[in-house]
């Protein structure tokens, strides 16, 4: 399998069966966030384009069509928008499986229609929103490409207006950011997401994550908001198609976790 992998145990969508548009090999994304599980983004021009073939997918497809999974879920390698022909791997889970599909996303180009339209072919689009301004973006999103943060944030409030599915916001809390939680409380009122995911980078990452009690802060900012913590919620127990496929585009929690409870 090169491009389908897990089943992951996912906090945030149970049994999720990863599909990686990027070709899975490299690191391609439109940030180079601090806390990346995945390391620094490489040099070089960021564009969209074609890594994965829809019958490559169909194929893999095929081959785990027994394996159960809550969700096909696309991510992998980077930033799953970069894929020009996102809608037409979409078609193909669709062809294939019944399982809802859901969109990880950093939102960097939604201010783009085209790319806009092929996600609202997504059952379930989650976009990650972590800074509130030109200075947090510029030192903790560190784009590769030259867009704003405005620009981002109104590309997020056109989809949530154009798009029937549903939508959470992935807000990522570090020491840089959690006591601004309260304003991240503010921002996720004014878009109006479906969920508010408030995680921390519990995978190994270059950045310390938050403790519980850190963590249990931010959550309280976000009373009477329908959000869900990283710490609380439930993960289940699957086992990988591949375990050293998976591994490279989901390191493992267990380092993570240790480091946050000291």
């Amino acid at each position: 399998m090169t491009v389908v992998y897990g089943p992951v145990p996912s906090w945030r969508l149970g049994r999720s069966l990863g599909v990686d548009p990027l070709g899975g090999r490299v690191k391609r994304c439109t940030f180079d966030c601090v806390y990346c599980q995945l390391g620094p983004t490489p040099p070089g021009p960021v564009l969209r384009g074609v890594w994965v073939d829809p019958e490559a997918l169909e194929a893999e497809l095929v081959a785990v069509a027994d394996i159960p999974a809550d969700w096909v879920t696309f991510a992998g390698m980077g930033e799953p928008t970069l894929a020009s022909n996102l809608g037409e791997l979409l078609d193909a889970v669709r062809t294939f499986r019944s399982t809802p599909i859901a969109v990880l996303t950093n939102g960097s180009l939604m201010a783009d229609p085209v790319v806009r339209s092929a996600l609202r072919q997504a059952d379930f689009v989650i976009v990650k929103v972590d800074v509130l301004d030109a200075e947090t973006f510029g030192a903790i999103n560190r784009p590769c490409l030259p867009c704003s943060l405005a620009e981002v944030l109104d590309g997020v409030r056109t989809f949530r207006q154009e798009y029937h599915g549903r939508m959470a916001l992935q807000m990522m809390f570090i020491e840089a950011n959690a006591a601004d939680a309260e304003l991240f409380a503010e921002l996720a009122r004014s878009i109006g997401p479906d969920e508010i995911q408030l995680n921390t980078p519990l995978r190994p990452s270059p950045t310390r994550p938050l403790g519980w009690e850190a963590m249990a802060k931010v959550t309280r900012a976000f009373e009477g908001l329908p959000a869900v913590q990283v710490y609380t919620a439930p993960r289940p127990t699957v086992i990988p198609l591949d375990v050293a496929e998976t591994r490279r585009r989901r390191p493992e929690y267990q380092e993570a976790e240790e480091r946050a409870a000291t």
